[in-house]
């Protein structure tokens, strides 16, 4: 059963070259998105997490905890396994099936949501409602996040990662058209480590951040979601011929 070896690890219903363009895609989706989008939507559940007793720790310490290394791996971790999650489901479908059209369908959705939150970034609306979202669920998990052990912050992660989000979506239905597991764990992984810096920098710095970046952030982020829509698109079209 060659084909069910490709749902799992082959590159090749991209081919090489479009997976790359795909991965690096997502990655700059993660990095556009994490700033504006992200910034606001997950933003109370880092500043949840660093706030408390903070300001008593030592500087390094202050710093270690900002970064949230354990949060941000346990959302990496959901974000690659939903990757791996379609990848499979989307390869049975491309090299069981052989059904190859539903590869231009995931890019053209992919393309889609992430023109929305192009679209959504020039208007500033968002992130009005997912933060209100955000602020009742870091309210349900305000134990959770006051335990600064690694652990548990690694399982908030895993948790949180689930949330209803626009731009995960768009990155979940680009990444399914790799047509693999492999594949689509890449793409998440990359779109996932795009998505760090940012959030970081709210764990890190607060809400001064946000008052600061976020501004001149929106305005780059925009045109770089455009052109990743664009890329998206591209790919679609090679998928289609």
């Amino acid at each position: 059963m060659e084909w069910l070896g490709d749902c799992l690890h082959a590159l090749t219903a991209l081919d090489a070259e479009g997976t790359a363009a795909l991965v690096a895609s997502l990655f700059v989706a993660g990095l556009a998105g994490g700033a504006t989008h992200c910034a606001g939507m997950c933003g109370p559940f880092v500043i949840a997490q660093v706030t408390s007793g903070l300001a008593a720790r030592p500087t390094l310490t202050r710093l270690s905890a900002g970064a949230l290394l354990p949060y941000h791996l346990g959302r990496a971790a959901t974000y690659v396994g939903l990757g791996a999650a379609a990848g499979l489901v989307s390869g049975v479908v491309v090299h069981g099936a052989g059904f190859r059209p539903v590869l231009v369908g995931l890019l053209a959705v992919g393309a889609v949501l992430m023109l929305a939150q192009a679209i959504a970034q020039l208007a500033t609306l968002l992130p009005a409602a997912p933060a209100g979202l955000a602020d009742r669920v870091a309210l349900a998990a305000a134990p959770l996040m006051a335990d600064a052990r690694g652990s548990r912050r690694f399982l908030l992660g895993l948790v949180l990662g689930f949330l209803p989000c626009g731009l995960l979506y768009g990155a979940l239905a680009a990444a399914a058209a790799a047509g693999s597991a492999l594949g689509a764990a890449f793409a998440m992984a990359a779109f996932a480590l795009g998505t760090m810096p940012a959030l970081m920098g709210v764990g890190l710095a607060g809400a001064f951040f946000g008052r600061r970046f976020l501004p001149a952030a929106r305005a780059i982020a925009a045109p770089m979601l455009v052109i990743n829509a664009a890329v998206l698109a591209v790919l679609a079209m090679r998928a289609a011929a």
